[in-house]
């Protein structure tokens, strides 16, 4: 029971720093006429966020592994309070632009603390199916962002709105400062097993939470050791090649292909929009429950959505003009498992890694989504504006589904590194743990 609160405890903040991450996305329109900016400049606002988000994601997780969940993820409450509050009184572009960043640093320092939690607090055989109801959860954060955000902003104004988010932060950090705990005291039998799950899964890493204080002290050491492992760079290529379609249609292009190149009205676009996140909430639990029964076959499962990512992608590229809803539907539904299976690379990060590395390692894997849905982001928008004519309402159908088409490469480069360090990993194991995964288990008997 008490593990369940410490998770629950941790999820609320993620929570939060996902309402956070979405107050911009409703806030749009109010945002360009505050600021006086086109769509460029607002653009600038996400992506100046996003990057920041993966750019923190090494350097938190050093610090994660110092100092623990607890006092990363007040530290990161902190930050995004002070940057809804600078947003809230923000009458410029510059200092909106410092407040979104304040808000990317924060939310940076979020999600990996509460994987730790995870990874602290239960065995390993729980740790896939907690790790994807996480994320998933996580998600409501986005949900509950848009109604109440949208009616106060129409009823009680831009500075009372983004005062209201920071107030609700400053609520959430009171309750992780005085109730959350990093890990369970004394030792507990899911400490034991996540140790030995460790041993099993790892040649030659044998530090156990014993050896947690002299493991911060080389921090360093510590995020090499985890960067040399193939089975961490396995978890970097998983998020990077597993998340950038879902995520990017999701986060900026998605209502824009709809809207102006598919010719949707804008109610069934952001039902298709909310589709693909509650298609996410339903099947991150499914995956995670594949990934803690068959261990051997996580990169099968991800190489298997990629494809069929890149092939739900083709159909609608190639289809003669608009494609019907039920095809953009079907879209939808198939870019609904990219979140769940971008997850995947953190469970990676923890079969391949001790406890006292799991922060660094988790950092690791974290950039590889957001890397990719940066240069996503951007590439399209270039593309975009180098087929959009000038003096066009917006860009045709056409040009979106060049500037789409992007993403193969991505999809190609992925795959082949997960392909590669897939057998990397499995040429360094010993062979009575392959067995033992083959056979569906997750804690190898350690010899």
């Amino acid at each position: 029971m008490r593990r369940h609160v410490m998770w629950a405890i941790g999820l609320t903040a993620y929570i939060i720093a996902v309402f956070h991450r979405s107050s911009l996305g409703v806030a749009g329109v109010a945002a360009a006429d505050r600021f006086g900016v086109g769509t460029s400049l607002l653009a600038l606002l996400s992506v100046a966020q996003l990057a920041v988000y993966a750019g923190m994601q090494i350097p938190v997780g050093v610090l994660l592994d110092r100092f623990g969940s607890r006092r990363m993820l007040v530290g990161g409450g902190l930050l995004m309070v002070a940057g809804q509050l600078l947003f809230a009184y923000a009458h410029d572009i510059g200092p909106a632009i410092a407040a979104r960043v304040l808000i990317g640093v924060g939310d940076a320092m979020t999600f990996i603390s509460v994987l730790r939690v995870v990874a602290m607090w239960y065995p390993p055989r729980r740790n896939p199916l907690m790790v994807q109801l996480t994320g998933m959860v996580g998600q409501l954060g986005a949900l509950s962002s848009a109604v109440p955000l949208v009616v106060l902003l129409r009823d009680a104004g831009w500075t009372a709105t983004f005062v209201g988010a920071a107030g609700l932060g400053a609520a959430a950090i009171t309750l992780v400062a005085f109730t959350l705990k990093d890990s369970p005291e004394p030792e507990t039998e899911s400490d034991t097993e996540a140790e030995a799950d460790t041993e099993a899964y790892t040649d030659t890493d044998t530090d156990t939470r014993s050896g947690r204080a002299k493991a911060a002290k080389g921090a360093d050491t510590g995020l090499k050791r985890s960067w040399e492992h193939p089975g961490t760079r396995l978890g970097l290529w998983t998020h990077f090649v597993a998340q950038f379609s879902g995520s990017v249609f999701a986060l900026l292009w998605g209502y824009p292909f709809l809207t102006q190149g598919e010719g949707l009205d804008p109610a069934t676009a952001a039902l298709l929009l909310s589709l693909l996140t509650v298609g996410g909430i339903v099947l991150g639990p499914v995956v995670g429950h594949f990934c803690g029964r068959l261990p051997y076959h996580r990169s099968t499962l991800v190489l298997g959505i990629v494809a069929s990512s890149a092939l739900a992608w083709t159909v609608v590229l190639l289809w003669p003009g608009r494609a019907p809803v039920a095809v953009l539907t079907g879209l939808v539904l198939v870019l609904a498992v990219n979140g769940p299976g971008s997850m995947i690379g953190f469970d990676y990060a923890r079969s391949f890694n001790p406890a006292a590395r799991i922060g660094g390692a988790t950092g690791i894997v974290n950039v590889g989504g957001f890397a990719a849905s940066i240069v996503v982001i951007i590439g399209i928008g270039v593309l975009l504006d180098l087929q959009t004519r000038d003096g066009a309402a917006h860009p045709t159908l056409g040009a979106y589904k060049w500037a789409f088409a992007i993403q193969y490469l991505l999809w190609g480069l992925g795959a082949a590194q997960v392909w590669r360090y897939r057998r990397t990993t499995r040429r360094i194991m010993r062979p009575e743990h392959l067995a033992a995964m083959r056979r569906g288990e997750a804690l190898p008997v350690t010899p």
